[in-house]
């Protein structure tokens, strides 16, 4: 006898709509519960954080992919950063989104970056997205309005020694797709988003730059004006952001944003990041830093001393603001420290000195940057906070 398949039939694909054997009616089911929508899942902040960074050309080759979700399923590693929108200003996932579209990568995308988040899940990883903010070729050629310009000729794009051009940070219309995308990335699965980039350019000929939206608000107060007008972006971002979603929100800082007291002439000050972020992520790479830092003729040779010097000072500064201003407790610090050769070599003994410095602030947690996405895997393993000699 031939049984019919009719039971809420308005929610069976048109390809189940037809005659089944008795013996037909599980393979049927079978079918339809495969055809269940995919549902997407986050993870609570790990305590502490220990990532790794991933680039989206990489999260876009399911081969590459697999080998860091190996280290992160076989060391301490417990958290993957993952580029949403790189240098090029290109996102790495697709997107229905008519604002966002667009911006589409050609070359670095990963067509299921929604299902590839969910696995990261099941296997107990924290997801994080980074997003490149203020360099952005590609919207600087859409929108070449919001774009930094030259003071020799105000209608010409400036772009740094690279060629990459920025969006002035003074340019709220860009305020509005930075949180539009931040929005789109949480409803996908990103547990955290990390915003790099959240600054005024540094490397370019300086002498030939023009801020349209906020060169009167930087020539009142040379000081402090470029950091007046990020800490207004945060402000808004962290407002968006958080009333729309419930992703924690961090930011990547120069690494002496720590030590110095100014805004570095890009607009970066700790203190004034402190408010608006779950985290903030001083870039304490040792090969970054100035011959003679601290005395040391090549901080390169000292990644233990830079680290732990840098993370100190850091941990001070967020004291006394909490003293003075909120409450924000030492653990918002979470460095980013270095495992790429850059004027020296980072093997074990570097990658673990740069660790262990951290452990010795007073702090737990760190992310490990490599552009190459190649890791000192033997590095990974349980480190004890040690003090060795410098």
């Amino acid at each position: 006898m031939a049984i019919i398949v009719a039971v809420g039939y308005f929610l069976i694909p048109s390809f189940l709509l037809q005659t089944y054997s008795s013996g037909s009616v599980n393979q049927a089911l079978k079918i339809l519960a495969t055809s269940t929508p995919f549902v997407v899942t986050h993870v609570a902040t790990p305590v502490p954080v220990k990532g790794i960074y991933m680039t989206s050309c990489v999260v876009g080759s399911k081969s590459l992919r697999e080998g860091l979700k190996k280290i992160a399923n076989e060391t301490d590693v417990n958290s993957i950063v993952i580029d949403i929108k790189d240098f090029s200003g290109k996102i790495s996932f697709e997107t229905d989104n008519p604002k966002l579209k667009g911006a589409i990568s050609e070359r670095c995308l990963a067509r299921d970056m929604k299902e590839f988040v969910g696995e990261l899940h099941q296997a107990g990883i924290y997801v994080i997205g980074r997003i490149t903010v203020f360099q952005d070729p590609y919207y600087t050629a859409i929108r070449p309005d919001l774009a930094i310009k030259k003071s020799s000729d105000h209608e010409a794009v400036w772009k740094d020694f690279k060629g990459l051009s920025f969006i002035e940070a003074g340019a709220k219309d860009f305020w509005s797709y930075i949180a539009e995308l931040s929005v789109e990335s949480y409803k996908i699965g990103f547990d955290e988003l990390n915003y790099d980039y959240i600054r005024f350019p540094s490397d370019g000929n300086m002498k030939d730059i023009y801020y349209p939206f906020s060169e009167e608000t930087v020539k009142a107060d040379p000081e402090l004006g470029m950091a007046k007008v990020l800490k207004s972006f945060f402000a808004f971002l962290s407002g968006e952001v958080r009333s729309k979603t419930k992703a924690k929100i961090s930011a990547d800082l120069f690494g002496m944003t720590t030590t110095n007291p100014d805004d570095l002439n890009i607009g970066q000050l700790l203190e004034y990041t402190l408010p608006y972020f779950d985290y903030v992520s001083p870039m304490v790479y040792p090969s970054h830093y100035p011959k003679d830092f601290n005395g040391w003729l090549d901080p390169n040779k000292h990644p233990y001393g830079v680290v732990k010097y840098s993370m100190d000072k850091a941990v001070v500064r967020v004291k006394l603001f909490n003293d003075t201003v909120a409450s924000t407790s030492v653990d918002v610090l979470r460095p980013w420290l270095q495992d790429f050769n850059y004027g020296g070599t980072y093997g074990v003994p570097e990658v673990q000195a740069q660790m262990s410095a951290t452990y010795d602030s007073g702090l737990d947690s760190w992310l490990l940057w490599s552009p190459s996405n190649r890791y000192t895997i033997k590095a990974l393993g349980p480190i004890a906070s040690t003090t060795p000699k410098d």
